[in-house]
């Protein structure tokens, strides 16, 4: 009777085995779950990021101010009589006489 009850005990964890350590186990299931967990982090980032590109690729083709926007802050660009001012962040810093500013008229021209 007692080699009975360990042939079943025996037999009971061969059954076990491939469920939880096998190759479709337990463990490997658990895995695989996380794997994808992190695979959806990933996914909604880059659709999030499609979709921002999306729509600013839509604000290019249906009007010239976004167009305009990336040629000023990208290029630095100035519509033709427009006086571009800038001010440099370290001579922001100094006293009002060492201040730089630089000005320029690009296009201007002046009638006299």
């Amino acid at each position: 009777m007692r080699t009975l009850g360990i042939v079943f005990a025996a037999l009971l964890l061969l059954i076990q085995y491939p469920l939880w350590l096998g190759k479709g186990g337990w463990l490997r299931v658990w895995e695989l779950d996380r794997q994808v967990q992190s695979q959806n982090g990933v996914n909604q980032r880059l659709a999030a990021r499609n979709h921002a590109l999306q729509a600013e690729l839509e604000d290019l083709r249906a009007g010239k101010q976004a167009l305009e926007e990336r040629a000023r802050y990208e290029l630095g660009m100035v519509k033709p009589g427009e006086i571009f001012v800038q001010i440099n962040e370290a001579s922001a810093r100094r006293s009002d006489s060492e201040r730089e500013i630089r000005t320029a008229a690009v296009g201007a021209t002046r009638q006299r």
